[in-house]
């Protein structure tokens, strides 16, 4: 007798009999990690860390934490500062079979070797990652013509959690060497990912929020400013000087 008939009848019978099905698609297993953390395993370390909805940054001595912000106010980035050196770091929705670093890393080092970038695949405290220095444009100054791009370190870290995907950006010194990289490194390390039960299509970034004392003061700021050019002509900003520059619109600085 074929086996295939016989297989569907041991099936239609176990069916019958109420026993539900082998799962098609089975939960990857997630290896034990020391961080970056789901919510559901993050350690009680007692380290301060700013809730940014979907992502739990840490709040370290002597480093900084901007927030980039749409024309509407909704959280589109978080960077973490140390010294001359940045972490940009975003959160996006994964499968549960199968992790997506693998990919987007491929993605990454093509598209940026298309705009000039020279990376490498490297083992790091993290996995896989990418090195090497890529091609940037520096923001032009009002009434001064565009500079030329430069060149710059960057590293590119990522992280496969459960149902979620982490990404890291680095740049300046801390792409350059280990020990101008260890606090951010311990900083991403530190962050604690909340995917949330909801269903999203594999890659979307999951919804950042501002803490509710800071997205106050941020809509005060933004109607302060909205009275302020009702009332007053716009001003040229100065091209350069040693004066501390004012908030660039859409960022934002959060602290412990």
């Amino acid at each position: 007798m074929p086996f295939g008939r016989r297989r569907n009848r041991i099936d239609r019978s176990l069916r019958e009999r109420g026993v539900p099905p082998e799962p098609q698609v089975r939960e990857r297993d997630v290896q034990a990690t020391s961080g970056p953390w789901d919510v559901t395993d993050a350690p009680d370390d007692g380290l301060p860390r700013l809730d940014l909805g979907a992502l739990r940054l840490p709040a370290r001595p002597g480093m900084e934490l901007r927030v980039d912000l749409n024309p509407q106010g909704q959280v589109v980035g978080a960077t973490l500062r140390s010294g001359d050196s940045l972490l940009q770091v975003a959160a996006f929705a994964a499968p549960r079979a199968a992790g997506i670093w693998d990919d987007v890393r491929q993605e990454i080092a093509t598209t940026a070797s298309g705009q000039g970038a020279s990376l490498r695949e490297v083992d790091g405290p993290f996995g896989r990652e990418l090195a090497g220095t890529v091609v940037a444009a520096p923001p032009a100054q009002p009434g001064q013509p565009a500079p030329e791009p430069t060149r710059r370190a960057a590293r590119f870290l990522g992280v496969d959690g459960p149902r979620w995907f982490l990404r890291g950006t680095m740049s300046g010194s801390a792409a350059e060497g280990p020990e101008a990289a260890a606090a951010l490194e311990e900083a991403f390390r530190a962050i604690v990912v909340v995917r949330g039960s909801e269903p999203m299509p594999v890659r979307e970034a999951l919804p950042l929020t501002l803490p509710a004392e800071a997205a106050a003061r941020v809509a005060a700021q933004q109607q302060a400013a909205a009275g302020g050019a009702a009332a007053t002509p716009p001003r040229t900003p100065p091209a350069g000087g040693s004066g501390a520059a004012a908030p660039a619109p859409g960022r934002t600085t959060l602290e412990p």
